[in-house]
C-alpha cells in the first residue's frame, strides 16, 4: 500500500478541498409574480403553477 513519504501542509491540503463546495441551487423568476422559485415547483408567494392555481397561499 502507498505511503506518502511527507507530510501535506496545511495550506497544500486547503488549496485542494476549495474545490470542494456544494453547488447552489438553481432559481428562476415566477412568470405570474417574478419572485424566485425553484423549476418545476409551485411558486410559494403566488401559489401558480403552469399558469393554474394550484395552492392558496396567506397574505402576510
Amino acid at each position: 500500500m502507498a505511503v506518502p513519504k511527507r507530510r501535506m501542509s496545511k495550506s497544500r491540503k486547503r488549496l485542494r478541498r476549495g474545490n470542494h463546495v456544494a453547488a447552489s441551487m438553481a432559481t428562476q423568476a415566477c412568470p405570474r409574480c417574478s419572485s424566485p422559485k425553484l423549476p418545476h415547483r409551485v411558486c410559494g408567494s403566488c401559489g401558480y403553477y403552469a399558469g393554474k392555481k394550484r395552492v392558496e397561499v396567506e397574505d402576510s
